[in-house]
């Protein structure tokens, strides 16, 4: 049961909570001078004095405030106990109850497309109460690599942690299975918890379309060399008279073969390698139509296939989830497609375009960096 008196201070109670949470389960130290079954601290908030008592179990928190004899009182005391849930059914339906399902990550069809594919074992981490659930920390085993991650598998991005009250986020982590490898972790939630165990992953990148009629008012937003040179390569690719075809999906044959094509000529490795990859990307097309609508565009110059993208929409976002370029016979084919998709967007309403994690040593140049986060448990 949850009870704030004093509403004033609700933002701060929680973070206090957050704080002393992460603490505990992690083994932070303050000064040493924990004692036996209890730990205390002393804080402070416009003259007033925080006494926080935290009882040795993990189950229960308990968080006195006072003002010398003030009466003005705050307490929080959430009792849990953790259960798994391997069943696919049910998790489901705790998925659903937790998922605010307005990004494409958080949607339960692109996950499950990887789950399918992967065929890892799920492994659902609930918390709850005889009154509610109150937090979830969906996962999968991955059997090659013998370690727990997202359900989904690590691809997925811009990740939060389910839970109707934030403080029980290092509980989630504390109850957590080893080994735990959770990537590409939004930093919306952690803002809150420094003691975390967290370390800085690859950024994912972003283009905000807001007040943009189409790809020339990009343009008029990098430096002047960059301008250049993207509408050099659009003017090039343009005067080839290339054919766009949209989803036409059965290229996602194509899509795959020039990527191989590509890094193989760079001497590199990609993710194509492995089956279950291209037959999780199957299935993302397969589920599209009722939480996000998969898209997919073909470039054709003369009679060959310049390049092809395949794009998820989700809400207000344009999502560039994966792409295959010829870039040794039409130099420039990359940057003329992220261009066609800004116009692309534009027309579809969208707000933002995501172009996903890591740079490749190009996003960086041109689209705004959000930080993401990734937290392991050997």
């Amino acid at each position: 049961m949850i009870n704030f008196i004093d509403t004033d201070d609700v933002q701060f109670i929680i973070l206090i909570i957050a704080v002393q949470m992460t603490r505990r389960d992690f083994g932070i130290s303050r000064d040493g001078s924990e004692k036996a079954g209890f730990r205390t601290q002393t804080l402070s908030k416009k003259n007033k004095n925080i006494f926080l008592q935290e009882p040795s179990s993990a189950s229960s928190t308990f968080f006195s405030r006072s003002a010398g004899k003030c009466k003005n009182y705050c307490e929080l005391k959430i009792d849990f106990k953790p259960q798994v849930i391997h069943n696919l059914q049910k998790c489901k339906q705790l998925w659903d109850e937790f998922s605010s399902k307005d990004h494409l990550f958080e949607t339960w069809e692109f996950r499950k497309a990887f789950n399918d594919a992967y065929r890892y074992k799920p492994h659902f981490l609930l918390l709850k109460n005889h009154r509610e659930n109150l937090a979830l920390l969906p996962l999968c085993h991955e059997n090659d690599s013998k370690r727990y991650t997202w359900f989904g598998t690590n691809w997925q991005e811009e990740v939060k942690f389910f839970t109707k009250y934030p403080g029980l986020i290092p509980h989630l982590l504390n109850y957590a299975p080893r080994p735990l490898q959770l990537d590409a972790i939004s930093g919306e939630q952690l803002k809150s918890f420094g003691a975390l165990p967290m370390q800085e992953d690859d950024p994912k990148y972003i283009l905000d379309l807001v007040g943009f009629r189409g790809h020339e008012d990009y343009l008029t937003t990098l430096k002047k060399n960059d301008r250049r040179n993207l509408r050099k390569d659009r003017n090039r690719i343009q005067k080839m008279n290339p054919k766009i075809q949209i989803n036409k999906f059965s290229d996602l044959k194509h899509l795959v073969r020039l990527s191989v094509e590509r890094f193989t000529r760079k001497g590199e490795d990609t993710d194509w390698d492995d089956k279950r990859r291209i037959n999780a990307f199957k299935k993302v097309i397969k589920m599209s139509g009722k939480s996000y609508e998969a898209r997919m565009i073909s470039i054709r110059i003369g009679r060959k296939l310049a390049g092809v993208d395949l794009v998820c929409l989700c809400n207000g976002t344009y999502f560039a989830v994966k792409c295959g370029y010829d870039v040794y016979n039409f130099p420039g084919i990359g940057n003329y497609m992220n261009l066609y998709e800004i116009d692309d967007a534009i027309k579809l309403g969208k707000k933002r375009i995501d172009f996903l994690q890591s740079s490749y040593s190009w996003k960086n140049k041109f689209f705004k960096a959000v930080p993401l986060f990734k937290i392991e448990k050997i």
